[in-house]
């Protein structure tokens, strides 16, 4: 094909100078919304990256549907898929896979297709993406699952759903490990929080680059420095919910547990670093943590706007400890909020210092 050979020969005048290529999957069962909230990344932002204007980086180029410098309107999308085959047999060396959706069961059905990016040049057909993972995982340096349908199936995995999605880790085993050593990299978020997202991409190119040690993972896959800490660890409401004050019905400033916010058991950062510019989250601006970024999401969660269970104990136990910290505060609040007696006009002085000239 011609456009095989043009994307064979820019990664050739490549080889001068060491490349790093994404390539970003979105032909899972997905809405694209990882796609969307990647743009709105900051620390860094995608544009850092692409452009290198963050010391000790390789140079990156990326092959993304929603952005790729190689395949503009007069290429068409034809040029864009060509970086993908060339990976697929070999040709791209090193590539991060990025993997955004879950991944459908295409063999329990007996015709159609669940979900296809391009068409297989030898059969005309589309190309599922069970066929692209099979061909591109062997090849990759390192993948990363975007989003919380790629790492653990999301909403397409629910009970009951005719696709038998899963998550990318389902499919390639969980001690699936890249020809480079490294493990799947599960970033989840339902849609992904855009900065957690970049900061991966980051710590991975610097440890492609030689300049980081293996990407650290707790036993989910995810980033440990992401999520290693609650909702409610980070949560602005949490000293509510330690003196016992809970909201009944949204509007309030108050801990959100008893109208349904699973907080206190949920691996996820957002309510600490907000969604944009440190503003924003879900907690933050008054809406219950459903879990997205657990790998029981959406199942183990439902239904949703329910008080969770072991919340009523939890809560109660809180309301009763926190009726007691509230009216001792109140004590210790009535003392320290007015000045000391010391700070007055007049020819005494009451600070109990001796002055000499007394």
């Amino acid at each position: 094909m011609a456009t095989t050979a043009k994307a064979s020969g820019d990664a050739a005048r490549e080889q001068d100078e060491p490349v790093v290529h994404i390539l970003w999957l979105n032909a899972g069962m997905s809405c694209d919304g990882d796609s969307v909230a990647l743009t709105a990344a900051m620390q860094p932002s995608i544009e850092d990256i692409l452009l290198g204007v963050l010391p000790g980086l390789p140079k990156v180029d990326v092959h993304w549907p929603l952005l790729d410098f190689h395949s503009g309107p007069m290429q068409g999308s034809d040029a864009m898929i060509e970086w993908y085959f060339l990976a697929a047999e070999g040709g791209l060396e090193p590539f991060v896979l990025v993997v955004e959706g879950s991944i459908p069961n295409e063999s329990i059905k007996q015709e159609g297709y669940w979900s296809g990016f391009g068409n297989n040049p030898d059969t005309g057909q589309p190309m599922t993406l069970p066929e692209w993972l099979d061909r591109l995982a062997p090849q990759a340096t390192a993948i990363i699952a975007a989003g919380t349908c790629a790492t653990y199936g999301g909403i397409h995995a629910m009970a009951g759903n005719p696709t038998g999605s899963m998550g990318l880790a389902d499919y390639l085993g969980w001690e699936w490990r890249s020809k480079a050593g490294v493990p799947i990299v599960n970033v989840p978020g339902c849609p992904i929080q855009p900065d957690n997202m970049s900061e991966t991409m980051l710590y991975l190119l610097y440890q492609l680059n030689g300049q980081a040690p293996m990407i650290p993972l707790d036993e989910a896959l995810r980033p440990t420095w992401l999520f290693g800490q609650t909702v409610h660890e980070g949560c602005d409401r949490a000293g509510y919910y330690e003196q016992g004050q809970f909201a009944t019905e949204y509007g309030s400033p108050q801990c959100l547990v008893k109208i349904g916010c699973w907080g206190p058991v949920v691996k996820c950062n957002v309510p600490k670093r907000g969604w944009m510019s440190g503003i924003g989250g879900c907690p933050n601006v008054g809406g219950i943590c459903i879990a997205c970024t657990m790998p029981g999401f959406p199942d183990k969660f439902m239904p949703f706007m329910d008080e969770p269970p072991g919340a009523r104990v939890s809560s109660t136990v809180s309301t009763m400890y926190g009726g007691v910290v509230r009216r001792l505060r109140d004590i210790t609040f009535r003392t320290v909020d007015k000045e000391p007696k010391w700070r007055a006009k007049g020819r005494a002085l009451l600070t109990g210092y001796k002055a000499p000239w007394s």
